[in-house]
């Protein structure tokens, strides 16, 4: 099995953070957002990962390292191509045609989702959906009786259906999307100038292929700062819940150095943090290296390597680097940033 995400996009609507961090390097509870991906995509396959294949923008070295480590830490080769254009999810997948052989999941790499099931490896695909209240939003998927997808339909004017496409993909043979791909690109087949993975995903079933949906109990979209603060809440409540398994990652480290300072759970504190004076919590994050202090900090994000000090925040995320000093708000604050109040 091979999983191949694309995520070569330059996340505008995450940013300052993506001026610095690719978003799907972006941390959640501890680790970053494609890394909890391919572990919860390990979890419902029923055979093992051989390869992620990751197609990318321009990230450099140490993002590259970084991915090359998640793949690796699962067992997995990896295998980074580059898209230098964005022309859409179709073409997006075809950058990384020499991995679209064989049995292969395609997920972009600002989804997270929670499910129970496994991979019904006998049909020729599974589009992962999740049901929502306003359809009209996203592409949805229309089923029959059987449970087989009849139709894509992409923002509904009218209701045809609230199974909402969240963005993950088994296909039994890479091969066939490979061609469909190829189909789209070579006759240049676009919706809105973009090639379009849709296109590709109608005319398979239009070959009558057995396509049929894999509902989620939960989707959680890390498009933006309120969605990834959101989704942090959420990978912390599982993490604490859990009382085996992915239990084993450990939320408060041994290192960390706790000075007369409440941690209220659940909560990740990473590698030689420092908290004095302060309370932490609920649903935090603080990345390794951090200090924080005389602080209220709630339902945020704090990545590596910062200094917080006379803070009361909440909804949150500060980068990498940052300097922070004295603030009653809600802040969005990227790397290298020094604000003092």
């Amino acid at each position: 099995m091979k999983i191949i995400i694309p995520m070569a996009g330059i996340g505008k609507r995450m940013r300052p953070h993506t001026l610095t961090v690719p978003k799907p390097l972006i941390p959640i509870a501890g680790k970053p957002i494609v890394q909890r991906l391919v572990e919860d995509i390990s979890e419902v396959c029923t055979e093992k990962i051989d390869e992620i294949a990751y197609v990318t923008g321009d990230f450099g070295k140490e993002a590259e390292d970084a991915l090359k480590g998640i793949a690796e830490s699962l067992g997995a080769k990896p295998k980074i191509y580059y898209q230098h254009e964005a022309l859409g999810t179709a073409h997006a997948i075809y950058c990384a045609e020499k991995s679209l052989t064989g049995k292969v999941i395609v997920a972009f790499a600002d989804t997270l989702f929670r499910a129970s099931f496994k991979l019904d490896e006998q049909c020729d695909a599974i589009i992962w959906a999740h049901r929502v209240e306003n359809p009209s939003s996203f592409g949805v998927l229309k089923v029959n009786p059987e449970n087989s997808i009849t139709d894509f339909i992409e923002k509904p004017e009218h209701f045809v259906s609230n199974l909402a496409i969240i963005g993950i993909y088994y296909f039994k043979d890479g091969g066939i999307l490979k061609n469909e791909l190829k189909y789209l690109l070579d006759n240049h087949i676009v919706v809105n100038g973009e090639f379009q993975l849709t296109d590709a995903l109608q005319n398979m079933k239009n070959k009558k292929m057995k396509m049929i949906p894999g509902e989620v109990e939960e989707w959680l979209d890390c498009g933006n700062k309120d969605n990834t603060v959101y989704a942090n809440q959420r990978i912390l409540e599982k993490l604490a819940g859990m009382q085996a398994g992915r239990q084993s990652e450990k939320l408060i480290s041994d290192s960390a150095v706790l000075v007369n300072s409440i941690i209220i759970p659940p909560c990740f504190v990473g590698e030689n943090v420092k908290i004095e004076n302060s309370i932490i919590g609920p649903h935090v994050s603080v990345g390794y290296n951090t200090v924080v202090k005389n602080s209220l900090i709630k339902n945020s994000i704090v990545m590596r390597n910062s200094l917080l000090e006379n803070l009361n925040i909440s909804n949150s995320m500060i980068g990498n680097y940052v300097d922070f000093k004295g603030g009653i708000s809600e802040v969005n604050i990227g790397d290298y940033a020094a604000i003092t109040k």
